[in-house]
């Protein structure tokens, strides 16, 4: 099973960046694909997730109505869209997969891409 996570960059503040977390060796559409992202000197936090069926539940804390999660069966590819981001969204950004909660308890993980937020 791999998780391949890209898309991260350099960006300023208030601008956008799209995530994409391709998935193989797993069925795809079994799982649920979440988001989290971790701070240097912080845990990780839970951003948000998508279901089997499409329908994404996000943190509401750190997101904010600013993100948008989706996903396209077809390509094995769960996709965070970020708009408005903030210094404070900088962070390595990983993608997951897992079985039981979108909240928790994920099976596989993949190696995270670096999202930089300038002010």
């Amino acid at each position: 099973v791999q998780l391949q996570a890209s898309g991260g960059g350099l960006v300023q503040a208030g601008g956008s960046l799209r995530l994409s977390c391709v998935a193989s060796g797993v069925t795809f559409n079994t799982y649920i694909m979440g988001w989290f992202r971790q701070a240097p000197g912080r845990e990780r936090e839970f951003v948000g997730a998508i279901s089997r069926t499409g329908s994404p539940v996000y943190n509401p804390t750190p997101v904010k109505g600013r993100f948008t999660i989706s996903k396209d069966n077809a390509e094995n590819t769960v996709y965070l869209q970020m708009n408005s981001l903030k210094p404070d969204d900088t962070a390595i950004y990983y993608c997951a997969a897992g079985r039981i909660s979108p909240y928790s308890g994920y099976d596989y993980w993949g190696q995270g891409t670096q999202v930089t937020v300038s002010s």
